[in-house]
C-alpha cells in the first residue's frame, strides 16, 4: 500500500529527492509504530521498550543492536523517526520489499565501497544508522558470531570532528523465541512471547582509524563489539 498509494503521491507533493526520502522514512517509522501497537493491542506480543525510548532524541548516531528476531528492525524504526538502516541487496528486487527501500534512500549492502560512502553521508546527514553486526538472525542456543562489516563502517565511518566516536548498543530480547532463525513464523509460542529493547548506557569507544594497521583495527573493533553483546545477553 505505502508503495502503491503512499510513496507516489509524495513524490508528486515533494519535488526534492532527499526531502522525499526523508518524509518517506518518517512515514515507514509511523507505519511501524502503529503495526508495533497493532500487535500489542492483539495481544499477540508484549512490547517492554521504555529503556530505548532515548533513542527518538539521536541524531546522526550508528546503532548496532543483537538480532534475536524477525521484527527487530520494525521495532527500532518505530522508536526512532529519522532511522536509516543498512539492507540486504536481494531486498531492492523483492516483489513486496522493494518500493519501501528504494522509496525510502536505505542503504544497499551490494558494493562494500559505496556502503561505506553511503553510511558517512547519512550520518552526516543527521539519520540515525541501524545495523546487526551479525548479518542474520540469531539461531537460539548458539553463539552470537558478527561480521566485521558493522566494525567497519564505526571505524571509517563516524565523523572524527565529533567529541566522542563511539556507538550506540541496543540489546533486544524475545521471551519465549519466536520468529527466530530456526523456527517458521507460524510456530506460536505457548506463552504470549514478551519483545523487551534496552539501550545500553556504557557504549563502546572508536578508535581514530590508522590506514596503515585498518585490517588489524577492524577485526579488534569487532572481536570488542562481539564480546560486549555477548556479556550482555549472558
Amino acid at each position: 500500500m505505502l508503495t502503491v498509494f503512499v510513496f507516489p503521491l509524495q513524490k508528486i507533493i515533494i519535488s526534492d529527492s532527499d526531502a522525499q526520502k526523508k518524509v518517506a522514512r518518517k512515514t515507514v517509522h509511523y507505519t511501524f509504530k502503529f503495526f508495533i501497537a497493532f500487535m500489542g493491542l492483539c495481544r499477540i506480543f508484549k512490547f517492554d521498550l521504555e529503556k530505548a525510548q532515548a533513542l527518538r532524541t539521536l541524531k546522526g548516531e550508528l546503532v548496532l543492536a543483537n538480532h534475536p528476531s524477525l521484527i527487530d528492525v520494525v521495532v527500532l524504526i518505530s522508536i526512532m523517526p529519522n532511522a536509516d538502516c543498512v539492507v540486504k541487496a536481494h531486498l531492492f528486487k523483492n516483489p513486496f520489499l522493494r518500493g519501501v527501500v528504494r522509496n525510502t534512500g536505505y542503504i544497499s549492502n551490494a558494493d562494500p565501497q559505496g556502503l561505506l560512502a553511503d553510511c558517512s553521508t547519512s550520518l552526516a546527514a543527521g539519520n540515525n544508522l541501524i545495523i546487526f553486526p551479525e548479518g542474520t538472525r540469531t539461531k537460539p542456543g548458539q553463539k552470537i558470531k558478527f561480521q566485521r562489516g558493522a566494525a567497519n563502517i564505526a571505524l571509517r565511518c563516524l565523523r572524527a570532528d565529533k567529541v566522542k566516536r563511539e556507538v550506540i548498543t541496543v540489546l533486544l530480547t524475545v521471551n519465549p523465541t519466536t520468529l527466530t532463525k530456526s523456527e517458521p513464523w507460524y510456530i506460536v509460542p505457548e506463552h504470549k512471547a514478551l519483545f523487551s529493547a534496552q539501550l545500553i548506557e556504557n557504549n563502546i569507544a572508536i578508535p581514530t582509524v590508522n590506514e596503515s594497521m585498518v585490517s588489524k583495527q577492524v577485526r579488534g573493533l569487532n572481536d570488542t563489539i562481539e564480546r560486549f553483546f555477548t556479556e550482555m545477553i549472558v
